[in-house]
């Protein structure tokens, strides 16, 4: 959508000159690049203000509706966003996932961006988080976008509750609703070294019988202090996809040893990479 509204702002030019002559005046020289930036950032903001007025009218109380017209929305949006706050992400080993598959997504987490950066690397996953029930009551607006994306909410004090959201991520992962990503660590780490996992959140592949996606993201801390300054490159990899069959025999504890292993090995890869980048 990015390069889209490039587009459609260098039309406007033509079609405004064509009503209002504005090309002919003596000062269009310096006018006709404060329209083409007007105009893109009028159009950026329709957008934007269209996705909000969406988001606003959702109740969470209530099962999601038009599902698949707000992902595609979401998936055109969250690149567009990336671009105006100069963030890529590179993306390795995304061939070892097919097309439409519908997965559990395990990442490692650094940043509340990581979801959307995750999003924007599988958007034809359709992946739908778990996320800390303090966000509906802190969050509200971020809360029904997510609700839209099927995201559920858990209580992690409350165990009863916790294993009904497992057994919801479970049923919703089964039926190809959605993919299920998760953050087994439960919290964002904020010195970004792997933290303890939380195993019990694995149960969701065993109920849903589904395969594992093992992800590792790398630098998503440093968004917040370059966005729109200096282009961050974020780094994302599929390390394993672990089939349902390779783990359906062994517990959710070998399973997470098995996954936080590959993760740590990844991770410090990266960061050792990320290092030597800056010297």
């Amino acid at each position: 959508m990015f390069y889209f509204y490039l587009v459609l702002s260098a039309v406007l030019l033509p079609v405004l000159n064509n009503f209002f002559g504005i090309l002919r005046q003596p000062y269009s020289w310096w006018l006709v690049p404060v329209l083409f930036i007007t105009s893109f950032f009028g159009l950026v903001l329709l957008h934007l203000a269209f996705v909000c007025v969406w988001v606003a009218f959702t109740n969470v109380n209530k099962p999601p509706k038009h599902t698949a017209a707000f992902r595609k929305l979401a998936n055109i949006t969250i690149p567009l966003l990336l671009k105006l706050t100069r963030v890529r992400v590179e993306v390795t080993g995304a061939d070892k996932i097919p097309e439409n598959a519908r997965m559990l997504f395990v990442c490692n987490h650094q940043h509340d961006f990581d979801p959307i950066l995750l999003m924007s690397a599988f958007g034809s996953a359709d992946i739908g988080f778990i996320g800390k029930k303090d966000i509906y009551k802190e969050m509200p607006f971020i809360a029904k976008a997510m609700h839209r994306l099927y995201c559920l909410p858990i209580d992690r004090k409350n165990d009863r509750a916790a294993a009904k959201t497992i057994i919801e991520a479970a049923r919703l992962l089964k039926s190809g609703k959605a993919s299920i990503g998760l953050f087994p660590e439960g919290y964002t780490s904020k010195t970004c070294e792997l933290l303890p996992f939380r195993n019990g959140s694995f149960k969701i592949g065993y109920r849903s019988e589904a395969d594992i996606a093992v992800c590792a993201i790398n630098n998503t801390r440093s968004i917040p202090r370059r966005m729109f300054l200096r282009r961050t490159v974020i780094e994302l990899r599929v390390l394993d996809v672990i089939r349902y069959e390779d783990y359906k025999d062994i517990t959710t504890h070998e399973l997470g040893d098995k996954i936080h292993t590959e993760m740590e090995t990844a991770l410090s890869e990266m960061r050792s990479v990320d290092k030597k980048s800056r010297v």
